[in-house]
């Protein structure tokens, strides 16, 4: 770098460059950000239509009703009877 002060006109030149490539810039994101716009819409458009037709297609041709089962009916397990043990000696 050189560090020797500039003169006037030199920092006019360079603010006028920097100036100018600011907006080319600007106009080459500007053209991005509209490609990329018209491209999001034309893929929207699309999606739209499949998405329309399919659900056209849907009420055209209803899927049949699934028939639900019957659950089926739990095996119970047996019933245990708590037995008293009975002495000889309570019998009487």
């Amino acid at each position: 770098m050189n560090d020797e002060p500039k003169s006037a006109a030199e920092m006019k030149e360079l603010r006028l460059n920097r100036k100018r490539t600011q907006e080319v810039e600007g106009i080459k994101a500007m053209a991005e950000i509209a490609a990329a716009d018209i491209a999001i819409r034309k893929r929207t458009e699309t999606l739209r239509a499949l998405r329309l037709a399919k659900e056209a297609a849907d009420l055209a041709n209803p899927p049949e009703p699934k028939v639900k089962a019957k659950p089926k009916a739990k095996a119970k397990a047996p019933v245990k009877i708590a037995a008293k043990t009975v002495k000889k000696a309570d019998v009487t």
